[in-house]
This record gives C-alpha cells, sequence and structure tokens, in this order.
C-alpha cells in the first residue's frame, strides 16, 4: 500500500490494496482503517484517491491534529487529487476517544467537501470515522439542514465525552477567539514550514489545554507532547517546566493508572480566559 507522511503501522503489515477496487463499506478496508488508526492518541487524516472504476491509485496521510481536533485542508487534498488524476475520494479520520460517532463539526465539515468536490469534479464516495472498535460512515447518515459555507480550513472534532475534574465558564468568545489562534498558528507552520522556527511550543501548549476545558475533554501527557509538535523528549521537558511553574497539574487517570492527565491550574485558566476574551492573538 502506497503510504506517505507519518505512518504508524509498516505498509508491509497490511495486504496491498492500490490497483484494487475499493468499496467503503468494506470489511477488509475497515479492519485496515482500525489496525492503523483506531488506538492513535491524536487524530489523524487519511485519503484514499480513486480513478473512474473506483480503483485505488494511492493512500496517503495527509494530516496530524491533536487529542480531539484536526484542521482538515481542502486545498490540499484537491490539489493532490489533481496531481494524481483521481476522480474520487475516500476521507478517513479516527475519534481517539474510542466514539466513532460524527460530531458537528465533522458533518459540516463533510457536507461542505461533498459541494466543493462536485464543482471541482472530484466526488468524495464516503467520510469514515475511525475508533478502536467501531467505524461511521457519515455520508450514509443524517444530513444538516443548512450546508456548511466554503473554508480555508475546516476543524474535525473527536465526539466523546470526557471530564476534566473541575469546572469552568468561558467568557462569550473567548474559546472561539483561541481556537482562532491555534488555526493560525497551524496555517502559518503549513505554508511556511520550519515549525521549530515559527512555534511557541509553551503557549500551545496552553492553547490546547485551553481549549479542551472549555470543551470539557481530558488531555493525557502524551496526547499533549505529541500535538506540540516537539520531539516527545523535550516536550515532556517542557510539560515539566509548566508543572514546576505551577501553570499546569498533572493528574492520575482513574481509569488507567499508567496514564497522567494534565490541566490548567486554576489561576492559568483564569489568566487565558481574560486574555482571549481580548481577541485572538
Amino acid at each position: 500500500m502506497s503510504v506517505s507522511g507519518t505512518d504508524p503501522q509498516p505498509a508491509s503489515a497490511f495486504p496491498s490494496l492500490v490497483g484494487s477496487k475499493v468499496d467503503p463499506n468494506s470489511p477488509v478496508l475497515l479492519s485496515y482503517l482500525q489496525a492503523c488508526m483506531g488506538s492513535l492518541p491524536h487524530e489523524a487524516l487519511q485519503v484514499l484517491y480513486l480513478d473512474n472504476s473506483r480503483i485505488l491509485i494511492a493512500q496517503e496521510y495527509a494530516q496530524q491534529g491533536s487529542a480531539v481536533h484536526l484542521l482538515l485542508s481542502p486545498k490540499a487534498i484537491f490539489r493532490r487529487a489533481f496531481a494524481l488524476d483521481a476522480s474520487a475520494m475516500i476521507l478517513a479520520h479516527n475519534h481517539p476517544s474510542g466514539d466513532a460517532s460524527p460530531s458537528v463539526e465533522d458533518i459540516r465539515a463533510t457536507d461542505a467537501l461533498v459541494s466543493l468536490g462536485q464543482t471541482l469534479g472530484v466526488e468524495i464516495i464516503e467520510h469514515i470515522i475511525v475508533a478502536r472498535d467501531s467505524c461511521h460512515a457519515i455520508l450514509q447518515g443524517p444530513r444538516l439542514c443548512k450546508p456548511a459555507r466554503l473554508a480555508a480550513f475546516f476543524d474535525l472534532r473527536d465526539s466523546g465525552v470526557g471530564r476534566l475534574g473541575h469546572a469552568t465558564s468561558t467568557c462569550a468568545g473567548a474559546a472561539a477567539n483561541a481556537q482562532t489562534t491555534a488555526m493560525r498558528r497551524l496555517q502559518r507552520r503549513e505554508l511556511l514550514g520550519n515549525p521549530s522556527l515559527l512555534a511557541n511550543p509553551a503557549w500551545d501548549m496552553l492553547i490546547d489545554l485551553f481549549l479542551h476545558t472549555h470543551a470539557d475533554k481530558p488531555v493525557s501527557t502524551s496526547a499533549l507532547c505529541i500535538g506540540s509538535g516537539l520531539p516527545m523528549s523535550s516536550a515532556l521537558r517542557l510539560v515539566r517546566k509548566l508543572c514546576d511553574a505551577n501553570l499546569v497539574l498533572r493528574e492520575p487517570d482513574p481509569a488507567d493508572g499508567r496514564r497522567k492527565f494534565i490541566r490548567l491550574t486554576p489561576r492559568t485558566w483564569e489568566g487565558l480566559n481574560r486574555h482571549f476574551c481580548v481577541g485572538p492573538d
């Protein structure tokens, strides 16, 4: 199987599907997706590019996000489809929470991509959500009444519900401003490259934690480190520094003693809330 980008499983571990006709409901395809994406600690997007006869031309990892969301770039995936002379695509992204149910953001992004594909002559056959024990085909489910607007990026979100262990109330607009800041930083990295030169990883970690707090979702140490884009050893050192500075707290997962959750201290959360009430960075 042709795989580019970050592949969590070696391609040799699965039977090659390139050159074969692909059905989005195929148990072989769904088993493959669960095996290579279902247990990832972060969201990732795979795109299967097909020709007119639904024969698989290439399968690629397109983008990677955090533990609860990723920003999907329509420009990137359609540009790649044109380069491969693909007539259709199957999208697949995972939900680390284990809940394969689509979020509202997932459905809106899919509907908008279908409309865009119809305009560009590239059919979106299906968008599959992958979890550890199940998969969900979005286009076979209920649709939204109001189509989403076209955008430079779409935010795909995990529908799983978690608890952070403390209640917060974000001021109106603060979460949206923080999300805008996160999207701008990701877009800057994708457009300009050189993430090590352009990133401010400690600040990015705090923004990620603030958005997770607003969504009432826990963040594991590993997920926070992966989302930072740093090497794991460097990210862990940075988390320790944030803990030492009393900006974040490390708490055990009551369901798994081997895992730790990272959350903002009340003082840090209040400071970020006030900061983003003013507007995005």
